[in-house]
């Protein structure tokens, strides 16, 4: 005779799951949502939506198809709809940038107890501030392009470093977000710098300051923190670190918006793993920096710090005579 009244520890659902072990989920529910009433509390439960996350991603996106026309599109563009896509592109641009600005100040706002009493107006201005530095964000770009095919040999076309290249992505969306940095957007800037991080492993703050025709070639591991200076014609290789000295562990009040980071002049070269450390370190215009090498002191300009040659052991059937 069947059991007509089974065991609940014997009830599976579709996946086989016995169903008495869910019973065990809404306590770990309540614990979750007890860390809002926390002072420390660091999730967002509230009447205004913060930024999107991907509708940052996707404002990248598109201030690249507007900046490189036909590189990043199925649209089939050309001389005759050229300035109708540009025109149909910025428009929606501006629409999609101005709501997330706006998202950010409430947020920020919110964040700090102050009234948003201007959100809407500062939402739509410094959007429109960046549009009009698109021009200039592109010739900026430009020169960086340059600057690879200068400085990489086996760069073969522009067109292979704007589809290719992590070094021209990552200054791409650094110059992008260090245009709304200066139009003090809060937090976007750093949700883009980071995506950028995440796809390329280089990792630069919006905050620095970077000259034209900056060249990363290679890139992985690539560092340069929010005070860092850079020049004009500057070529770094990967593993470079421009960074802070060590900070005590209150330095994030203590520091902030003071000078940690070293400055670049004009046309130096940092080769691969060499570590530039602290706000008053100042490497030189015209200035090579070898690689694996670490300096927290300033350099003179037309200087060389190269380390001196270590000696080779072989060993085994390789043993040199």
């Amino acid at each position: 005779m069947s059991d007509t009244n089974p065991n609940p520890k014997h009830l599976v659902n579709s996946l086989g799951t016995p169903a008495n072990l869910y019973k065990e989920i809404p306590q770990v529910v309540k614990k979750l949502a007890a860390f809002w009433s926390e002072k420390d509390y660091c999730d967002y439960v509230g009447p205004i939506p913060i930024p999107s996350h991907e509708s940052i991603i996707e404002i990248i996106h598109q201030i690249r198809s507007i900046l490189f026309p036909g590189y990043f599109t199925r649209t089939t563009i050309n001389a005759d709809n050229l300035e109708y896509y540009l025109g149909q592109e910025t428009m929606e641009l501006f629409e999609n940038l101005s709501r997330q600005i706006l998202l950010a100040f409430q947020y920020n706002c919110l964040r700090n107890n102050e009234e948003c009493t201007h959100c809407a107006e500062r939402g739509h201005e410094p959007a429109l501030q960046f549009i009009e530095t698109l021009p200039e964000l592109k010739a900026s770009i430009n020169s960086d392009i340059q600057a690879s095919l200068e400085g990489d040999p086996a760069a073969k076309s522009r067109d292979e470093v704007i589809f290719s290249y992590p070094g021209l992505l990552a200054i791409t969306v650094y110059r992008i977000a260090h245009e709304l940095y200066k139009l003090d957007v809060p937090i976007i800037p750093r949700i883009m710098t980071e995506h950028a991080h995440s796809l390329t492993g280089i990792d630069i703050h919006p905050g620095a300051t970077i000259g034209k025709s900056f060249f990363i070639d290679h890139g992985t591991g690539v560092v340069v923190g929010e005070t860092t200076e850079i020049g004009d014609h500057v070529r770094i290789y990967q593993g470079v670190t421009l960074g802070a000295l060590s900070l005590p562990r209150d330095a994030g009040d203590r520091y902030r918006n003071k000078k940690r980071h070293p400055t670049i002049e004009d046309d130096v070269i940092i080769y691969s793993n060499t570590t530039i450390l602290g706000g008053d370190t100042v490497i030189g215009a015209n200035s090579v920096i070898g690689g694996n090498i670490w300096l927290t002191e300033s350099v003179p300009p037309a200087t060389k710090v190269l380390l001196k040659r270590p000696e080779l052991v072989y060993r085994g059937n390789g043993r040199k005579k």
